[in-house]
């Protein structure tokens, strides 16, 4: 769930709450449509705190160092390149 969820909830709930003018006789639509904004404020909230927490350790400079399971000293340099040798002429 993100920011579009959390706005979704509350404006189903403020139609529920504020709009909607039905008896239904089972349930209170108007609480029914509180606490839809409530979850929907309590998303929003959730998602907005997740982001800054991301941001903080977005900064966090990562360094990575790879050793070669050999060491270097053991191998053998590369050979010379032959001398250039003169164009006849």
């Amino acid at each position: 769930m993100g920011v579009g969820s959390g706005i979704f909830l509350i404006a189903i709930g403020a139609i529920l709450t504020f709009a909607v003018r039905a008896n239904v006789w089972w349930v209170d639509l108007r609480a029914v449509g509180w606490v839809f904004i409530l979850a929907g404020l309590a998303v929003l909230l959730t998602t907005l705190w997740f982001w800054q927490d991301r941001r903080k350790r977005a900064r966090t400079l990562i360094v990575e160092e790879n050793r070669l399971s050999h060491p270097t000293a053991m191998m053998p340099p590369p050979p010379d390149p032959p001398p250039p040798t003169a164009p006849p002429s």
